[in-house]
Protein backbone atom coordinates (compact mmCIF):
# COMPACT_ATOMS: atom_id res chain seq x y z
CA UNK A 1 0.00 0.00 0.00
CA UNK A 2 1.40 3.57 -0.97
CA UNK A 3 -0.15 5.14 1.89
CA UNK A 4 -1.69 4.08 4.75
CA UNK A 5 -5.35 5.67 6.06
CA UNK A 6 -6.73 5.98 9.18
CA UNK A 7 -10.31 5.57 9.23
CA UNK A 8 -11.89 7.31 12.52
CA UNK A 9 -15.25 6.91 13.64
CA UNK A 10 -17.12 8.87 16.76
CA UNK A 11 -20.46 8.34 18.09
CA UNK A 12 -20.12 9.32 21.66
CA UNK A 13 -22.83 11.61 21.94
CA UNK A 14 -25.16 12.63 19.23
CA UNK A 15 -22.83 13.97 16.25
CA UNK A 16 -22.43 11.19 14.30
CA UNK A 17 -18.55 11.50 12.69
CA UNK A 18 -16.21 9.67 10.30
CA UNK A 19 -12.87 11.36 8.89
CA UNK A 20 -9.71 9.74 6.88
CA UNK A 21 -6.38 10.56 7.80
CA UNK A 22 -2.89 9.78 6.27
CA UNK A 23 -0.69 8.83 8.34
CA UNK A 24 1.53 11.83 9.30
CA UNK A 25 -1.98 13.16 10.21
CA UNK A 26 -3.06 15.10 7.09
CA UNK A 27 -6.71 15.51 6.90
CA UNK A 28 -8.57 14.48 3.79
CA UNK A 29 -11.72 14.12 4.98
CA UNK A 30 -13.40 15.23 8.49
CA UNK A 31 -17.32 14.66 7.96
CA UNK A 32 -19.62 15.43 11.10
CA UNK A 33 -23.14 15.08 11.01
CA UNK A 34 -25.31 16.69 14.09
CA UNK A 35 -28.72 15.07 14.76
CA UNK A 36 -30.60 18.50 15.37
CA UNK A 37 -33.49 16.62 17.47
CA UNK A 38 -32.38 17.00 21.11
CA UNK A 39 -32.63 20.48 21.15
CA UNK A 40 -36.89 19.83 21.94
CA UNK A 41 -35.83 17.69 24.89
CA UNK A 42 -33.97 20.57 26.38
CA UNK A 43 -30.52 18.09 26.00
CA UNK A 44 -29.47 15.01 24.54
CA UNK A 45 -31.67 11.88 24.90
CA UNK A 46 -29.48 9.12 24.62
CA UNK A 47 -31.86 6.46 23.22
CA UNK A 48 -33.07 8.91 20.37
CA UNK A 49 -29.18 9.60 19.59
CA UNK A 50 -28.28 5.95 19.53
CA UNK A 51 -31.53 5.50 16.75
CA UNK A 52 -29.78 8.37 14.99
CA UNK A 53 -26.45 7.23 14.70
CA UNK A 54 -27.99 3.37 13.60
CA UNK A 55 -29.03 5.44 10.52
CA UNK A 56 -26.79 7.73 9.82
CA UNK A 57 -22.90 5.88 10.46
CA UNK A 58 -22.84 3.89 7.05
CA UNK A 59 -24.26 7.03 5.25
CA UNK A 60 -21.51 9.58 6.78
CA UNK A 61 -18.74 6.82 6.61
CA UNK A 62 -19.35 6.73 2.32
CA UNK A 63 -19.11 10.31 2.55
CA UNK A 64 -15.93 10.63 4.50
CA UNK A 65 -14.59 7.76 2.03
CA UNK A 66 -15.98 9.78 -1.27
CA UNK A 67 -14.37 13.01 -0.08
CA UNK A 68 -10.54 11.75 1.17
CA UNK A 69 -11.24 10.22 -2.64
CA UNK A 70 -10.67 6.79 -1.51
CA UNK A 71 -12.83 3.55 -0.74
CA UNK A 72 -12.14 0.90 2.12
CA UNK A 73 -9.64 -0.67 -0.03
CA UNK A 74 -7.74 2.26 0.52
CA UNK A 75 -7.60 2.46 4.40
CA UNK A 76 -4.77 0.41 6.46
CA UNK A 77 -6.21 1.14 10.02
CA UNK A 78 -10.00 1.45 11.90
CA UNK A 79 -9.89 3.54 14.88
CA UNK A 80 -13.55 4.57 16.69
CA UNK A 81 -13.64 5.88 20.38
CA UNK A 82 -14.54 3.66 23.18
CA UNK A 83 -15.38 5.78 25.87
CA UNK A 84 -15.93 7.70 27.50
CA UNK A 85 -19.38 8.79 26.69
CA UNK A 86 -23.51 7.42 26.78
CA UNK A 87 -22.87 3.96 26.40
CA UNK A 88 -25.75 2.98 23.28
CA UNK A 89 -24.01 5.83 21.48
CA UNK A 90 -20.72 4.33 21.89
CA UNK A 91 -21.94 0.87 21.01
CA UNK A 92 -23.24 2.08 17.33
CA UNK A 93 -19.75 3.44 16.27
CA UNK A 94 -17.69 0.51 17.94
CA UNK A 95 -19.53 -2.21 16.97
CA UNK A 96 -19.76 -0.63 13.29
CA UNK A 97 -16.12 -0.02 13.16
CA UNK A 98 -15.29 -3.71 14.99
CA UNK A 99 -17.82 -5.02 12.03
CA UNK A 100 -15.95 -3.47 9.38
CA UNK A 101 -12.62 -4.06 10.35
CA UNK A 102 -13.15 -7.51 10.92
CA UNK A 103 -14.90 -7.83 7.18
CA UNK A 104 -11.48 -6.68 5.55
CA UNK A 105 -9.10 -8.52 8.09
CA UNK A 106 -7.84 -4.97 9.27
CA UNK A 107 -6.35 -3.78 12.58
CA UNK A 108 -8.37 -1.69 14.81
CA UNK A 109 -7.30 1.31 17.67
CA UNK A 110 -9.79 1.68 20.43
CA UNK A 111 -9.39 5.33 21.10
CA UNK A 112 -10.15 7.36 24.48
CA UNK A 113 -12.26 9.97 23.97
CA UNK A 114 -10.87 12.30 25.96
CA UNK A 115 -7.19 11.58 24.37
CA UNK A 116 -9.21 12.30 21.20
CA UNK A 117 -9.59 16.06 22.51
CA UNK A 118 -5.51 16.39 23.28
CA UNK A 119 -4.66 14.56 20.06
CA UNK A 120 -6.86 17.17 17.81
CA UNK A 121 -3.82 19.73 18.46
CA UNK A 122 -1.66 17.02 16.70
CA UNK A 123 -3.18 17.64 13.49
CA UNK A 124 -4.44 20.10 10.85
CA UNK A 125 -2.53 22.92 9.16
CA UNK A 126 -0.43 24.11 12.13
CA UNK A 127 0.14 21.18 14.64
CA UNK A 128 1.35 21.31 18.10
CA UNK A 129 3.69 19.61 19.19
CA UNK A 130 4.53 18.05 22.92
CA UNK A 131 5.06 19.57 25.42
CA UNK A 132 2.15 21.79 26.53
CA UNK A 133 -0.53 22.56 28.93
CA UNK A 134 -3.80 21.52 27.23
CA UNK A 135 -7.40 22.76 29.05
CA UNK A 136 -10.21 20.60 27.71
CA UNK A 137 -13.66 21.81 28.28
CA UNK A 138 -16.93 20.36 27.04
CA UNK A 139 -20.14 19.23 27.78
CA UNK A 140 -19.04 16.30 29.56
CA UNK A 141 -15.77 17.07 31.28
CA UNK A 142 -13.23 20.12 32.09
CA UNK A 143 -9.75 19.33 33.06
CA UNK A 144 -6.16 20.90 32.91
CA UNK A 145 -3.24 18.44 31.63
CA UNK A 146 0.16 18.40 31.09
CA UNK A 147 1.01 16.52 27.78
CA UNK A 148 4.73 15.49 27.91
CA UNK A 149 4.10 12.86 24.92
CA UNK A 150 1.59 12.08 21.89
CA UNK A 151 0.22 9.09 23.88
CA UNK A 152 -1.30 10.58 26.74
CA UNK A 153 -0.96 13.56 29.35
CA UNK A 154 -1.03 14.09 33.42
CA UNK A 155 -4.24 15.72 35.15
CA UNK A 156 -3.32 18.99 37.26
CA UNK A 157 -6.98 19.43 37.45
CA UNK A 158 -10.33 18.69 37.18
CA UNK A 159 -13.84 19.86 37.74
CA UNK A 160 -15.30 18.99 41.02
CA UNK A 161 -18.98 18.97 39.77
CA UNK A 162 -20.28 19.89 37.07
CA UNK A 163 -18.58 20.02 33.74
CA UNK A 164 -17.99 23.80 31.71
CA UNK A 165 -20.43 23.24 28.51
CA UNK A 166 -22.84 21.86 31.39
CA UNK A 167 -22.67 25.21 32.98
CA UNK A 168 -23.17 26.72 29.67
CA UNK A 169 -26.35 24.69 28.91
CA UNK A 170 -27.96 24.74 32.05
CA UNK A 171 -27.55 28.69 32.63
CA UNK A 172 -28.83 28.74 29.34
CA UNK A 173 -32.20 26.82 30.27
CA UNK A 174 -32.20 29.14 32.93
CA UNK A 175 -32.20 32.48 30.34
CA UNK A 176 -34.75 30.88 28.67
CA UNK A 177 -32.12 29.66 25.31
CA UNK A 178 -32.31 27.01 23.61
CA UNK A 179 -30.35 23.61 23.54
CA UNK A 180 -27.15 23.06 23.22
CA UNK A 181 -26.35 26.53 25.77
CA UNK A 182 -22.98 27.38 24.94
CA UNK A 183 -23.74 28.84 21.20
CA UNK A 184 -26.30 30.63 21.88
CA UNK A 185 -25.18 32.41 25.14
CA UNK A 186 -22.22 33.06 22.73
CA UNK A 187 -24.08 34.55 20.40
CA UNK A 188 -26.20 36.75 23.17
CA UNK A 189 -23.58 38.13 25.50
CA UNK A 190 -21.94 39.98 22.00
CA UNK A 191 -24.98 41.81 22.91
CA UNK A 192 -24.60 42.70 26.99
CA UNK A 193 -22.38 43.76 29.18
CA UNK A 194 -20.22 41.17 30.75
CA UNK A 195 -19.60 43.54 33.93
CA UNK A 196 -23.33 43.90 34.55
CA UNK A 197 -23.60 41.24 37.01
CA UNK A 198 -20.90 39.57 38.98
CA UNK A 199 -20.86 35.80 39.28
CA UNK A 200 -18.67 33.39 41.13
CA UNK A 201 -15.40 31.94 39.66
CA UNK A 202 -14.48 29.25 42.02
CA UNK A 203 -11.65 31.85 42.71
CA UNK A 204 -11.12 29.78 46.20
CA UNK A 205 -11.18 26.21 45.25
CA UNK A 206 -7.27 25.12 45.80
CA UNK A 207 -5.01 24.26 43.54
CA UNK A 208 -5.54 23.64 39.46
CA UNK A 209 -9.35 22.15 40.05
CA UNK A 210 -12.75 23.96 39.05
CA UNK A 211 -16.24 24.18 40.00
CA UNK A 212 -19.57 25.52 38.48
CA UNK A 213 -22.22 24.28 40.47
CA UNK A 214 -22.09 27.73 42.84
CA UNK A 215 -22.04 29.64 39.42
CA UNK A 216 -25.29 28.06 38.17
CA UNK A 217 -27.10 28.13 41.32
CA UNK A 218 -25.53 32.20 41.80
CA UNK A 219 -28.00 32.66 38.15
CA UNK A 220 -30.76 31.31 39.52
CA UNK A 221 -31.27 33.51 42.21
CA UNK A 222 -30.16 36.27 39.71
CA UNK A 223 -32.58 35.92 37.50
CA UNK A 224 -35.69 35.09 40.27
CA UNK A 225 -34.87 39.31 41.43
CA UNK A 226 -36.42 40.78 38.54
CA UNK A 227 -40.53 40.46 38.07
CA UNK A 228 -40.28 41.06 34.24
CA UNK A 229 -37.96 41.00 31.05
CA UNK A 230 -34.74 40.07 32.78
CA UNK A 231 -31.64 41.82 31.02
CA UNK A 232 -30.78 38.36 29.45
CA UNK A 233 -28.25 39.83 27.23
CA UNK A 234 -26.46 41.18 30.16
CA UNK A 235 -26.60 38.33 32.02
CA UNK A 236 -25.35 36.28 29.19
CA UNK A 237 -22.45 38.13 28.73
CA UNK A 238 -21.46 38.26 33.12
CA UNK A 239 -22.36 34.30 32.81
CA UNK A 240 -20.20 33.66 30.49
CA UNK A 241 -17.31 36.14 31.57
CA UNK A 242 -17.06 34.21 34.97
CA UNK A 243 -16.72 30.44 33.43
CA UNK A 244 -14.37 31.63 30.85
CA UNK A 245 -12.48 33.38 33.48
CA UNK A 246 -12.63 30.27 35.57
CA UNK A 247 -10.98 28.82 32.88
CA UNK A 248 -8.52 31.09 31.93
CA UNK A 249 -7.25 32.12 35.26
CA UNK A 250 -6.77 27.65 36.31
CA UNK A 251 -4.53 28.13 33.01
CA UNK A 252 -2.38 31.26 33.89
CA UNK A 253 -1.83 29.27 37.83
CA UNK A 254 -0.78 26.24 35.65
CA UNK A 255 2.06 27.65 33.66
CA UNK A 256 2.79 29.75 37.15
CA UNK A 257 3.50 26.68 38.68
CA UNK A 258 4.62 24.23 35.62
CA UNK A 259 6.53 27.12 33.64
CA UNK A 260 5.73 25.54 30.89
CA UNK A 261 4.70 28.55 28.88
CA UNK A 262 2.86 26.98 25.70
CA UNK A 263 -0.98 26.44 26.13
CA UNK A 264 -3.52 24.27 23.98
CA UNK A 265 -7.39 23.88 24.36
CA UNK A 266 -9.91 21.74 22.97
CA UNK A 267 -13.62 20.31 23.85
CA UNK A 268 -16.55 21.74 22.45
CA UNK A 269 -16.57 24.79 24.73
CA UNK A 270 -12.80 25.68 22.97
CA UNK A 271 -15.16 26.93 20.01
CA UNK A 272 -16.90 29.60 22.42
CA UNK A 273 -15.15 32.97 21.06
CA UNK A 274 -14.56 34.35 24.49
CA UNK A 275 -12.48 31.45 25.66
CA UNK A 276 -10.43 31.51 22.71
CA UNK A 277 -9.73 35.49 23.01
CA UNK A 278 -9.03 35.35 25.92
CA UNK A 279 -6.54 32.03 26.06
CA UNK A 280 -5.01 33.46 22.74
CA UNK A 281 -4.44 36.77 24.71
CA UNK A 282 -1.87 35.19 27.59
CA UNK A 283 0.57 37.08 28.00
CA UNK A 284 4.58 35.67 27.23
CA UNK A 285 2.56 32.37 26.34
CA UNK A 286 3.06 30.32 23.07
CA UNK A 287 -1.12 29.93 22.25
CA UNK A 288 -2.68 26.78 20.08
CA UNK A 289 -6.27 27.11 19.31
CA UNK A 290 -7.43 24.21 16.84
CA UNK A 291 -10.10 25.27 14.49
CA UNK A 292 -13.61 24.89 15.61
CA UNK A 293 -14.36 21.62 13.57
CA UNK A 294 -11.76 20.05 15.56
CA UNK A 295 -12.89 21.45 18.62
CA UNK A 296 -16.30 19.55 19.02
CA UNK A 297 -16.74 16.16 18.44
CA UNK A 298 -15.40 14.77 15.31
CA UNK A 299 -13.03 11.82 14.03
CA UNK A 300 -10.64 13.50 12.79
CA UNK A 301 -9.17 13.77 16.65
CA UNK A 302 -9.93 10.00 17.06
CA UNK A 303 -7.95 8.90 13.88
CA UNK A 304 -5.17 11.49 15.03
CA UNK A 305 -5.06 9.48 18.36
CA UNK A 306 -4.58 5.94 16.46
CA UNK A 307 -1.80 7.16 14.60
CA UNK A 308 0.00 6.95 18.39
CA UNK A 309 -2.23 4.18 20.07
CA UNK A 310 -1.78 0.21 20.28
CA UNK A 311 -3.35 -1.33 16.88
CA UNK A 312 -4.80 -4.73 17.59
CA UNK A 313 -4.96 -7.68 14.49
CA UNK A 314 -8.09 -8.89 13.83
CA UNK A 315 -9.43 -10.93 15.92
CA UNK A 316 -7.93 -9.62 19.61
CA UNK A 317 -10.88 -6.51 19.16
CA UNK A 318 -13.68 -8.55 19.14
CA UNK A 319 -14.06 -8.81 22.51
CA UNK A 320 -13.74 -5.43 23.59
CA UNK A 321 -16.37 -3.68 24.87
CA UNK A 322 -16.98 0.19 25.31
CA UNK A 323 -17.13 2.14 28.99
CA UNK A 324 -19.22 4.94 28.96
CA UNK A 325 -17.38 6.30 32.07
CA UNK A 326 -14.21 6.63 33.64
CA UNK A 327 -11.07 8.22 35.00
CA UNK A 328 -9.80 11.25 33.22
CA UNK A 329 -6.59 9.77 32.94
CA UNK A 330 -4.42 8.57 30.05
Amino acid sequence: MAQRLILGIETSCDDTCAAVLTADGGILSNVISSQGVHDRYGGVVPEVASRHHLELLDDVIDDALAQAGTDLGGIGLVAATRGPGLVGALLVGFAGAKALAAARGLPLAAVDHLQGHVAANFVGADPFEPPFLCLIASGGHTFLARVESHHGYEVLGQTLDDAAGEAFDKGARLLGLPFPGGPHIDRLAREGDPAAFTFPTGAGVAGLDFSFSGLKTALLYKTREFQSAPPIADLAASYQHAIVEALAGRVERAVEQTGLRRVAIGGGVAANTLLRDRISALDGVEVHVPSRELCTDNAAMIASAARFAPALPHPEYLGLDVYPSGQIAA
